[in-house]
């Protein structure tokens, strides 16, 4: 295996401690075998999300400094918008303090009951902004993206001739607008290619239907556009980038990701008369339109962020660094996903543990094992957080997966090496990993509050 020198040094280190193990157990009982519910400090190594958790460079630092605070129209709201006006191309840019909440801006203002969101694979705040709209949210990945062990370049393309029956099914009127989740974080970090993205827009199209891209990742997105379509093999990052935005009419993007800040998002949207019905939304429950819930300081972190994103040397050690993990734990004879995603490995939890019965959730319970052995925090992405449905039953998903998802510029390579060893450490005495029953769950996004004890 090669490993690649950072493209960063550090200025500043954060301590972290490994507790012992039997106040690790302690830990997992107070906290009802939810990893959510377990403070940040009594954890060693967090891969529970890549989401606000990158590390700022100097130079978003020190835009810091040049925070304007002005309630109306501070001078870092229009350095935010042209910064992601010269990106992606769109008309209307929205702040918000994240993602979801530019979701939920945009399916409040478009959406009716009984309408259809179609989409590779909706992400779970997304599915539930739909669902709470009492609208429809309906996957339509590619056969590949359902095979963990197949090799297909872009397992993050939607499926277009399902999209065409779908659309003559149900009829394109239920269809206010169609999205693409780029990279596809449910189906394994996985890429969706430029052809694909354009032919999925000339379709939705010409049915009289938008196109919304889920942006979060766009810029890692673009790099294995860049890698493995040969006709942008020459481009730039951002060229690739304008290039893909220009074929949707808006986005939503929670900036933690692949804008890189710790807080932040947008929604942009060619739409007038959408953009103006979001943002008196917007006044009502995020704030004034040149900070919609941020503070200037973070606006200006946010804009830094998405260039430095672009960076095709970043791009690529941070696309190896999550190579090189899937390849550790290859070499442990654990079985990921393939190829290595962007953001993220995800270990295939009904390969790694085909006879562990679905409904006493193995995902799950490998998360709580690991914090257990090597207190190590990831997150599931299977029956707990895709199973419950909005009429209260559950459906166990066709694919169990655990998530390893590494914030950007924070651990090093012996970090992830120590992770892959409990991984390993598991894997040879399974009797580690025990079943789990539910005591306690929400109606919505159970994952983030549910409760549960291990069985005997």
């Amino acid at each position: 295996m090669d490993f690649l020198p950072e493209p960063y040094k550090t200025k500043t280190v954060e301590r972290i401690h490994l507790l012992p193990r039997e106040k690790r157990q302690r830990k997992l009982i107070e906290a009802h075998y939810n990893l959510f519910k377990i403070p940040a400090a009594d954890v060693f190594i967090d891969l529970l999300t890549d989401s606000g958790t990158s590390a700022m460079s100097d130079n978003q630092w020190a835009g810091l400094q040049m925070g304007d605070e002005s309630y109306a129209g501070c001078r870092n709201y229009y350095f935010f918008e042209d910064t992601i006006r010269n990106i992606t191309g769109f008309k209307n840019i929205i702040p918000a303090h994240q993602g979801r909440v530019a979701e939920n801006l945009l399916f409040t203002s478009a959406l009716k009951k009984g309408d259809y969101v179609i989409s590779n694979t909706h992400f779970d705040t997304t599915r539930a902004n739909i669902e709470h709209q009492k609208a429809h949210a309906v996957d339509l990945l590619v056969e590949e993206g359902k095979d963990p062990q197949s090799e297909y370049d872009f397992k993050g393309n939607i499926d277009l001739d399902k999209v065409e029956d779908f659309i003559k099914k149900v009829g394109a009127k239920k269809i206010p607008m169609g999205m693409l989740t780029v990279t596809n974080n449910a189906g394994g970090g996985q890429p969706v290619s430029l052809e694909n993205i354009k032919a999925y827009s000339e379709l939705l199209h010409k049915h009289g239907i938008s196109l919304y891209l889920d942006a979060c990742r766009y810029a890692e997105n673009c790099y294995f556009i860049k890698q493995r379509e040969a006709a942008y093999r020459d481009w730039t990052i951002k060229d690739i980038a304008r290039e893909m935005f220009k074929y949707t009419d808006g986005c939503t993007m929670s900036a933690k990701k692949d804008g890189l800040a710790n807080i932040g998002g947008f929604l942009a949207t060619n739409d007038d008369k959408l953009a103006a019905k979001i943002t008196n939304m917007l006044i009502l429950i995020e704030g004034f339109p040149t900070y919609g819930g941020m503070a200037g300081r973070d606006l200006e972190a946010v804009a830094r962020g998405l260039i430095e994103a672009l960076d095709e040397e970043y791009l690529h050690y941070r696309v190896q660094q999550v190579k090189c993990l899937g390849e550790l734990l290859e070499e442990a004879e654990i079985p990921i996903v393939r190829p290595p995603g962007g953001h993220a490995i995800y270990v295939d939890i009904n390969s790694f543990l085909p006879d562990f019965p679905r409904e006493k959730y193995p995902g799950w319970a490998v998360t709580v094992a690991m914090y257990r052995e090597g207190c190590v925090r990831t997150t599931e992405i299977g029956t707990i957080m895709q199973g419950l449905q909005p009429d209260g039953t559950e459906i166990i998903p066709r694919l169990e997966l655990v998530r390893l998802a590494i914030p950007r510029r924070v651990y090093s390579m012996a970090h992830l090496q120590y992770v892959a060893s409990i991984f390993k450490k598991i894997k040879e005495n399974k009797k580690l990993i025990k079943p789990l029953r539910i005591k306690w769950q929400a109606p919505v996004m159970r994952h983030f509050t549910v409760e549960l004890e291990e069985i005997p």
